[in-house]
């Protein structure tokens, strides 16, 4: 990403002068003031110089490029627009709760509206960049604010649930994509988040997530005994590696780092278990897995369940897994082993494992030479999600963990994002949604721009030659 591409900060904030009221929520004059600290908590900018520009002309980059562009516009412009009216009288927009609404939500969506207008891919058709960072930051600062690491008002302070550690790395990743829009005390407020957060997840062990009691690393017990019966705890294992490793590449020289990485690659490991894992020799990342697992998560064939069914939603759900190569690129590292842990496991039962139809007949998740998803027991959440797939279908693809996997992901991610295009192109302002029916989560919009984020942010990387692993 060159300059040319880059949002000025002292260009942005001065043109903010002239906005009106009607177009975009400004920022109080108060708050508007630049800090001038380059790293508070220790956080190392990304240096974008470093990255290189990435101009999106390749197929699978046009595709996530439209799919991002039309989303960060949905979310920063009619959905911002229609959420958020009045600034609180200490100069923060009012999230109306603390709860995953209230939180995760916009937090997803500053993911989307960053990575868009950092990238020059952001669409400014119905809203001026100028006024969309604007609003961005607004979700940023606010939320990170409101995290009880900064915030001791019981009545509007976040943190410490089953999900936090999750919204705190969007929140994370959207203020560190906007570093240089943020003043000190917003990075400062970032950086107590982030690390709070991370923090937390280091008092578990190998059993349990967090301390030595309640939410635990596994679905199974070494034995196959369930502790979660069909309630695989594989994406919330992710999740939380999600910030542990968000954390340690922001803040490589804090002196928790090395607890936070560690921690990362056990979660990671532990997600991804299955019993083959625990009778095997493998060694990764200085884990050997078949004396520090506990127990599993996912099947040997490559399955997982989440409510009380085989559920294909929650096996591309190691997409989280599988950032973590852009997380470490942005900071010009590789990214742990640990990541790709039985990706190729979970990608092959995807596309050749087949499964008795109520007909009778055999099918395979993956419909042949086609967009559509066959789900083997139902799915509860809706009847469209071409981009969750296609988004794993990409990540699978660039992070080589489709070998030996015919059709490749490649092949996967065409047709699977070219029916989210599809969807998209049925409305004028960049949602993907329409019926309630096609997916019933209230924040459906914003996990697609999460995902449409983060996405672009690895095939920038993997374009760049930075995507690594070790």
């Amino acid at each position: 990403m060159t300059s040319s591409h880059r949002l000025s900060r002292r260009h942005l904030i001065g043109a903010s002068a002239a906005v009106g009221a009607a177009s975009a929520l400004g920022l109080p004059a108060a708050a508007r003031a630049a800090g001038t600290a380059a790293a508070p908590g220790g956080v190392v900018p990304i240096d974008w110089a470093r990255l290189g520009s990435y101009g999106a002309n390749d197929a699978a980059g046009r595709r996530v490029k439209a799919i991002l562009a039309g989303s960060a516009r949905y979310l920063i412009g009619p959905w911002y627009a229609g959420t958020y009216r009045s600034y609180l009288p200490d100069g923060y927009i009012d999230l109306r709760g603390t709860d995953e609404r209230a939180i995760r939500l916009p937090a997803m969506a500053a993911v989307a509206a960053t990575t868009a207008l950092v990238t020059g891919v952001y669409d400014p058709r119905t809203l001026s960049a100028a006024n969309a960072t604007i609003r961005t930051r607004n979700l940023i600062r606010t939320i990170a604010a409101r995290h009880l690491a900064n915030n001791t008002n019981p009545a509007t302070r976040w943190g410490n649930t089953w999900q936090s550690a999750l919204w705190a790395y969007y929140t994370a990743l959207a203020g560190w994509l906007f570093w240089d829009e943020l003043d000190d005390r917003e990075r400062g407020h970032l950086a107590a988040m982030t690390a709070w957060e991370a923090d937390r997840l280091t008092t578990g062990n190998d059993v349990y997530l967090i301390g030595t009691s309640g939410e635990q690393l596994y679905e199974k017990r070494r034995d196959g005994t369930a502790v979660t019966p069909g309630d695989s705890k594989a994406e919330e294992d992710n999740w939380s590696a999600a910030v542990l490793s968000l954390a340690e590449a922001m803040m490589p020289g804090h002196p928790r780092a090395p607890v936070w990485a560690r921690r990362n690659v056990e979660l990671l490991l532990a997600a991804a278990a299955c019993p083959a894992d625990l009778t095997g020799g493998e060694t990764i990342n200085g884990i050997e897995l078949s004396t520090w697992l506990r127990g599993t998560n996912i099947a040997d064939d490559g399955t997982l369940d989440n409510h009380h069914i085989l559920h294909p939603l929650y096996m591309v759900a190691f997409d989280q897994s599988l950032y973590e190569g852009f997380v470490y690129g942005l900071a010009g590292r590789a990214a742990p082993r640990a990541a790709l842990h039985n990706i190729t496991r979970v990608y092959s039962a995807l596309v050749d494992l087949p499964f008795q139809a109520p007909d009778g007949t055999m099918k395979t998740i993956y419909q042949p030479r086609s967009g559509e998803i066959y789900y083997p027991e139902g799915n509860d959440w809706g009847t469209h999600f071409p981009f969750y797939f296609g988004n794993f279908d990409l990540l699978v693809s660039l992070t080589a963990q489709d070998t030996g996997i015919d059709p490749a992901a490649a092949s996967w991610e065409r047709h699977h994002n070219e029916e989210q295009l599809a969807m998209m192109a049925r409305f004028d302002d960049g949602r993907t949604y329409g019926a309630s029916g096609e997916n019933t989560y209230y924040g459906r919009e914003h996990r697609i721009g999460a995902m449409a984020g983060q996405a672009f942010l690895t095939l920038h990387l993997a374009r760049k030659d930075k995507l690594r692993f070790t």
